[in-house]
């Protein structure tokens, strides 16, 4: 049984993650946490509408549910929050799963310092679909990137999305990049200027979208697109499921879905 503690347990994804752990036979969520404004009630099944963690304990402090579960599963949208919260695992000894999105450089550093002693998992993105894409952009790129080809991201979500560009953007930018050289990135265009050696990110934001990406590989005469979209939140809940369970039997490292995919 894969025990594990939830940050972020009344958000959207933290209410997903609740419904559709039900599903597993080896999967229980032993703990909430969430910020202290959001707490209306120290019972998860009470505060979430979902009775059957009816007895479950929610907290806004980490420190005193860490016991209870192997592995603490951070969806709490605050990146200074997700790496505090992967140091007291640390502390505890306990593997960290983290979906929460806009982590910077320092924060990455922060973690794989962590990872020495711990199994962490990092990963903007944990459906199967868009880790797929990841790696059909890395062959892409490798393939097309002295054929004249110019490559561009857009990325699309609901209108409360707090990041921009998406972490998933990021990503395939960083995959694009390694292939490319050091080119560089643009989050807008505005002037009178030809395209220099860059790679556009661009963000839409608007409606309840749950997420869409798409990589445009650019040529004379051609056009190639590589496009994912999410309709449902379950994917990346299913996905977070699925790397608590990966992670808790892992050694200290630093982990992406794509390992615990076998991509």
């Amino acid at each position: 049984m894969t025990e594990v503690v939830l940050c972020g347990a009344l958000g959207r994804m933290g209410k997903a993650i609740l419904r559709l752990s039900l599903e597993y036979q080896d999967v229980r969520v032993v703990a909430g946490v969430e910020h202290p404004d959001c707490l209306s009630s120290t019972d998860l099944g009470q505060a979430s509408g979902i009775r059957e963690f009816t007895g479950v304990p929610l907290t806004s402090r980490l420190e005193e549910v860490i016991g209870l579960g192997q592995v603490v599963l951070d969806f709490s949208g605050n990146p200074e929050a997700a790496v505090g919260h992967a140091r007291l695992a640390a502390a505890y000894g306990k593997g960290v799963v983290i979906g929460t999105t806009g982590l910077e450089r320092s924060h990455l550093e922060d973690l794989r310092e962590l990872s020495k002693d711990i199994p962490v998992l990092v990963s903007p993105n944990m459906s199967l679909g868009v880790n797929l894409l990841i790696k059909l952009v890395e062959l892409a790129t490798k393939v097309l990137k002295e054929k004249g080809f110019d490559v561009e991201i857009l990325e699309i979500h609901h209108r409360y999305k707090k990041d921009a560009p998406s972490g998933t953007a990021l990503r395939l930018a960083e995959v694009i990049r390694n292939e490319l050289g050091d080119v560089k990135l643009v989050s807008g265009r505005e002037g009178i200027a030809p395209r220099g050696e860059e790679v556009g990110v661009m963000a839409l934001r608007g409606g309840d979208v749950v997420g869409e990406h798409t990589v445009f590989f650019i040529g004379n005469g051609e056009r190639l697109e590589l496009i994912h979209r999410a309709t449902s939140r379950d994917i990346f809940a299913r996905g977070a499921i699925e790397a608590c369970r990966w992670i808790a039997s892992q050694k200290p490292g630093f982990y992406s879905m794509m390992e615990v995919l076998g991509l």
